[in-house]
C-alpha cells in the first residue's frame, strides 16, 4: 500500500492536457480502459511519447488506418486474454442503463456489457509465438478466390490451409491467434494498404472484399512465412 500513489489533478483529466502529458511522460506502462471515440488519438499520444501500455478497444479498432500500420509493423498486437464474446464494466451511478446488457449488483453499483472489445499492447509475452495448429489442404473447391483480391478468402481462422504459398483473406478475429513467426500481415481491406499487384484490374476502386458478387465483411491479408534457409 506504501507504494500506491493517488495523485489528485487540477484540470479536468482529459489525457491531451499539459497536466496528463506530463504525468504520461513519468509513467513506464499505461494500463486502462481509454474512450472508444477517442481510441486513435489515445493510442497515438502513447506512440509519440513512446511507453508501453495495455489498453482496451474494440476489436474493430484493429481496423484504423494508424492501428493497423503498428500491427503490421509487429509494433502492437492484442493482448492475451478476452479473445471472445463481451465483457461487463462499472458505470458512474448516474449512467443511463439504456444497453440490452446492463444490471445493478446488491450494492447498488451499475453494470453494462460491451461487445467485441480485445486488449491491445506492445508488451511482449510467450504465448503470442504459440503457432496455430492447421491441418486443413488447399482445394480449388473449398477455397474460392476474392472477385476482386488475388487471395482465397477462409472464414474460419482454424481452416487456413497448411503450406498454401498464396495471398489467404482471413477475418479479423485472426489476430486473436497471429503468429508473427508463422505468418506475415500483407494489408487489410478496410483502410490497411494492399499492394496493387493483388487487386483485380476490374476492381481496383473497390476495396471492400467481394465474393460471387456479394460484400464481405473486412478482411485481413496473410500469408504463411516462408521458412528460414
Amino acid at each position: 500500500d506504501d507504494e500506491v500513489c493517488v495523485k489528485e489533478l487540477k484540470g479536468d483529466g482529459d489525457f491531451r492536457s499539459a497536466e496528463c502529458i506530463e504525468i504520461l511522460k513519468q509513467a513506464d506502462i499505461v494500463v486502462t480502459n481509454p474512450p472508444f471515440s477517442l481510441f486513435k488519438e489515445f493510442l497515438s499520444t502513447l506512440v509519440e511519447n513512446d511507453k508501453k501500455f495495455l489498453i482496451i478497444g474494440n476489436v474493430n479498432a484493429l481496423k484504423y488506418k494508424e492501428c493497423f500500420a503498428l500491427i503490421k509493423s509487429n509494433r502492437m498486437w492484442l493482448g492475451a486474454s478476452i479473445h471472445s464474446g463481451d465483457r461487463e464494466f462499472g458505470v458512474p451511478d448516474n449512467y443511463p442503463l439504456e444497453a440490452a446488457g446492463c444490471r445493478v449488483d446488491a450494492q447498488g453499483r451499475k453494470f453494462i456489457r460491451v461487445k467485441g472489445v480485445r486488449w491491445y499492447t506492445n508488451l511482449e509475452y510467450s504465448a503470442r509465438y504459440d503457432k496455430l495448429p492447421l491441418y486443413k489442404v488447399y482445394t480449388k473447391e473449398e477455397y474460392p478466390r476474392l472477385d476482386n483480391y488475388d487471395a482465397i478468402n477462409v472464414n474460419k481462422t482454424c481452416d487456413i490451409p497448411m503450406e498454401y504459398d498464396g495471398l489467404i483473406a482471413v477475418p479479423i478475429t485472426f489476430m486473436d491467434k497471429y503468429c508473427p513467426e508463422q505468418f506475415e500481415i500483407v494489408g487489410c481491406s478496410d483502410n490497411g494498404a494492399v499492394p496493387d499487384k493483388y487487386k483485380l484490374p476490374h476492381f481496383k476502386r473497390h476495396n471492400e472484399p467481394y465474393l460471387d458478387g456479394k460484400k464481405l465483411y473486412t478482411r485481413i491479408f496473410i500469408r504463411h512465412r516462408k521458412p528460414a534457409k
